[in-house]
């Protein structure tokens, strides 16, 4: 048993600190270094509270797992729709490293897509806020936002997707042509 625990403390923890340490040192590399980086990942790691996620298997599922697909379906609706939809599955490598080509928005942001982010997630923030506040995430007597909090993927998804592709339809291939 303690070679499992030392494994995946040498393992696992090891090998998913580098990424969000490479994430928090390219933020301001003058200021963040890696080692700095990877700092800040265990203090933010230690503030989750992951002992807490881990307290019942259902605040877990409905907590957690359901509140990080609402984000994770909003950011691939804009994705899927932003390449296959808006871009048609056209990308101009220069132009990925042009610091002033089509891909560079304004201050660096594409704030449409900031924007249709912000609005697709918000119709499940009432549901990931009282499955946050009730033991093990199951509410009793759920409302109308609450449902749309057990389908927070599928619903966040469909609105990235469809708000993003309003909010840039004036943008059409010829203006992302470099």
């Amino acid at each position: 048993m303690i070679v499992i625990f030392v494994a995946q403390l040498s393992t696992n923890m090891a090998a998913n600190v580098v990424s969000p340490s490479n994430d928090f040192s390219n933020l301001n590399p003058k200021l963040i270094s890696y080692v700095t980086g990877g700092l800040i990942t265990a203090v933010i790691g230690i503030l989750m509270m992951p002992w807490q996620l881990m307290s019942s298997m259902s605040a877990y599922i409905f907590t957690w797992l359901l509140g990080y697909s609402g984000l994770m379906g909003a950011i691939g609706g804009i994705m899927i729709c932003d390449y296959w939809v808006i871009r048609r599955q056209k990308l101009f490598l220069a132009e990925m490293f042009n610091a002033k080509g089509v891909y560079s928005y304004a201050s660096g942001f594409n704030w449409r897509a900031v924007f249709a982010l912000f609005l697709a997630i918000a119709p499940v923030v009432y549901g990931f806020i009282r499955a946050a506040t009730t033991p093990g995430g199951n509410v009793e007597d759920p409302g109308f936002f609450d449902s749309l909090y057990k389908y927070a993927w599928f619903v966040t998804f469909a609105l990235g997707f469809g708000i993003y592709w309003l909010l840039m339809r004036g943008k059409v291939m010829k203006d992302l042509k470099p």
